[in-house]
């Protein structure tokens, strides 16, 4: 059997989300029955459809009336569809029921049409109307088309047209009604129906000739008693019909449908000694069985002792509840398994009878037990995925989201329409962002969140995935730091070394200029002169220059450690003595702006530069204190934490209670030359970042605003030495 899938296009009427769901399910009902996978598209437009059946690349397609006239004499066979008996239908001019409409006044209305290739919402009304010697484009003001019959009716009902054309099984107002009632639901009483068309054959499904006629004929098969087979009628709900037929102007040329076995449905009336007093079934037979004369005969002589007993079973359960009751059983039936639903219901009392009777109904369900599955896995879908997945309408309202959107987003039920993924959604909607464009991203509660947004066109609205990029978004960030550090490392080994020699002679001669000051004043003071007062403020200005060029040295030496890899001498170092002596070195700078509060665990040692180490502390310890307000000493806490990891590392945290970081701030913090602070030459934790680094460890930040900074630090601990074994030779 070819496993070759079946390609089965469908027009793009279809809108609605449970309509997607039983095209699915039809697909996969189509596959069971066929032995073969069938794939199932919606084309984008009448046009495309057509384009892919005149190219023969489908082999299936859901067509309109008119094309499935045209490729008729082309196609395998042509199934048309069925509606309130009938494989013809008619086209409705309908209006607003405040505002009435006749042919006659139909002149300077506007018009809301389906699409040029629709038969019942376009082309039935133009050609009755120039049947009547109306051309549309003299008679109607405005023309559109919609793309589905819900949009043009919708357009009606809020004024932006006057006049839509509906297809109509028969050419009568109170039929129109449930149609008018399945596309706009409550809103159906304020349209009306003024005239009908002539009738036309049905649309319906063309079987081309990319189809085997072995194939086809299975096709033809399964579509015409799928409405009949095993409680599949469901599954017609997406075409609006109750079943195919072959089509009248094509039975000819067409393949004999194969012999199918039909679903089994069975209806009776049982008396108190459970008798059948009437039993009927549409093909005479049921459970293998011929069920003619079963007038007077028990359930058991009638359907076979197997079959009647579970059917039994429920009478006696529904005799003695008093309710109704229903049952799924299953039963091998003429070697194949099939399976039943059963439903029994007490009948109004008969004078004289001292047990009520019993209605049954018993049907075939066998089709629809083997979608089930393929039903729970599409439901289960965006139940289990693990990332948000959320549906809004176009203003907002939340219509749908699973239990991942719940628990990323738990503050979404209570912002609705404000929260930022909302809005971020409906404002990429709203621009109309080109293709190619990158998914729009939102920052929220430290994660980064990357949304597709995909529109939903009947009724309006969006489906937003979110995917969490955070850490995509980092390694981004490393990257791009990376770029930036490699250009600025050739830059700085550049400056550095030409700023080195310049720095090394300003040095030395202020400290020169002091030194033989100082010896001057002291000579001019022994002598009594006046000048002295004004040599202390030039040594004064020395001294401050001196500081200046020092600073200087020590950015230089900030850019020469991110340009390249200093010389280190590691070794075993433990962790907590040098944060403790770098703890003392910061003592004066905490005293006068906040408390310390240490929580230090045993934790391993790491190979590591001693200095370098203490430098990395002095560093975090110095920004976190730094951050803090002097004038809020009294509240202010620095914590300082070092414990070991869950998988052996060392983690180290300094936490403030600092005035924090906005989150446009928090996503620079190490790079060079950013600085959150007045007076701050912004390479404190980027030299930082490039020690942490080089030890192989990790450094983040986490803060909001107003209420502090959190820095984690890891380090790999130290790697066990062994000692080599001594082999001794024997002599």
């Amino acid at each position: 059997m070819s496993t070759t899938p079946i390609r089965f296009m469908l027009y793009p009427s279809l809108g609605e989300v449970r309509e997607h769901v039983k095209v699915e399910l039809f697909g996969r009902a189509l596959s069971e029955r066929l032995g073969r996978p069938v794939v199932v598209e919606l084309a984008p437009t009448y046009e495309a459809l057509e384009a892919e059946l005149a190219a023969g690349r489908v082999d299936m397609g859901w067509a309109t009336a008119e094309q499935c006239h045209a490729f008729a004499p082309r196609a395998r066979a042509v199934l048309r569809a069925v509606r309130s008996g009938s494989w013809h239908y008619h086209s409705a001019l309908v209006c607003r029921a405040d505002e009435p409409l006749t042919l006659e006044s139909l002149k300077g209305k506007r018009a809301a049409w389906v699409a040029p290739r629709s038969t019942g919402g376009y082309l039935l009304p133009v050609r009755f109307l120039e049947k009547q010697g109306l051309r549309p484009d003299e008679v109607f003001s405005e023309q559109r088309f919609l793309g589905t019959y819900r949009k043009a009716l919708n357009a009606v009902l809020s004024g932006e047209s006057d006049v839509a054309a509906v297809f109509s099984n028969h050419p009568d107002e109170h039929a129109m009604r449930a149609t008018l009632a399945s596309y706009v639901g409550a809103d159906e009483p304020r349209l009306v129906p003024f005239l009908f068309t002539e009738p036309t054959l049905a649309d319906g499904i063309v079987l081309t000739r990319r189809l085997s006629e072995a194939d086809a004929s299975a096709l033809a098969s399964v579509l015409t008693r799928m409405n009949t087979d095993g409680g599949l009628e469901m599954l017609m709900g997406p075409f609006r019909v109750e079943g195919f037929v072959l089509s009248p102007d094509a039975r000819e040329q067409a393949p004999e449908p194969r012999k199918a076995r039909s679903a089994e449905y069975v209806v009776a009336e049982l008396d108190g000694e459970e008798r059948c007093r009437r039993l009927w079934s549409p093909t005479g037979r049921a459970f293998g069985r011929e069920v003619g004369g079963a007038e007077g005969r028990t359930l058991a002589e009638v359907l076979g002792p197997e079959a009647a007993e579970p059917l039994l079973a429920l009478v006696r359960a529904v005799r003695h509840g008093g309710a109704g009751g229903r049952l799924e059983y299953r039963l091998e039936v003429e070697g194949e398994t099939r399976w039943y639903a059963a439903e029994i219901t007490p009948c109004a009392p008969v004078s004289g009878e001292t047990e009520p009777r019993l209605g049954l109904l018993v049907r075939d369900v066998s089709g629809l037990r083997a979608l089930e599955d393929p039903l729970y896995r599409l439901a289960s879908f965006p139940l289990l995925h693990p990332e948000p997945l959320l549906e809004l309408g176009m203003d907002g309202e939340l219509r749908y989201c699973n239990p991942a959107t719940h628990k990323a987003f738990p503050e979404l039920l209570v912002e609705g329409a404000r929260h930022p993924m909302v809005l971020a959604a409906l404002q990429w909607a709203w621009r109309g962002a080109p293709a190619g464009e990158p998914a729009p991203t939102v920052h929220l509660n430290g994660r980064y969140w990357e949304l597709t947004v995909a529109q939903l066109w009947d009724p309006a609205g969006l489906r937003v995935f979110a995917r969490d990029v955070t850490l995509r978004k980092q390694m981004e960030a490393r990257l791009i730091q990376a770029d930036r550090l490699s250009a600025l490392g050739s830059l700085a080994a550049a400056v550095g070394h030409e700023m080195n020699n310049p720095l090394a002679f300003m040095l030395a001669n202020l400290s020169y200029a002091r030194e033989e000051l100082e010896r001057l004043g002291e000579s001019l003071r022994d002598k009594g002169a006046a000048v002295t007062e004004e040599l202390g403020d030039v040594l004064e200005s020395l001294s401050e220059t001196a500081e200046g060029a020092l600073r200087l040295k020590h950015i230089v030496q900030d850019l020469r450690t991110l340009a390249r890899k200093p010389p280190e001498h590691r070794a075993r170092v433990e962790v907590q003595p040098v944060l403790e002596n770098a703890l003392k070195l910061i003592r004066g700078e905490l005293g006068h702006r906040a408390r310390l509060e240490r929580d230090f665990y045993e934790i391993p040692a790491v190979d590591a530069d001693e200095a370098r180490l203490n430098q990395l502390f002095l560093n975090l310890l110095l920004n976190g204190v730094q951050s803090m307000d002097p004038a809020d000493a009294a509240h202010n806490v620095l914590r300082v934490a070092a414990y070991t990891g869950e998988e052996g590392e060392v983690v180290v945290e300094v936490q403030d209670t600092g005035k924090g970081l906005a989150p446009e701030a928090l996503s620079r913090i190490f790079e060079p030359f950013v600085a959150s602070r007045p007076g701050s030459s912004g390479l404190g934790l980027s030299v930082s970042h490039a020690i942490v680094t080089s030890l192989g460890g990790t450094l983040r930040a986490e803060s909001r605003e107003g209420r502090g900074t959190l820095i984690t630090l890891t380090l790999p601990p130290a790697v066990e030495v062994t000692q080599p074994r001594q082999v001794l030779l024997a002599g």
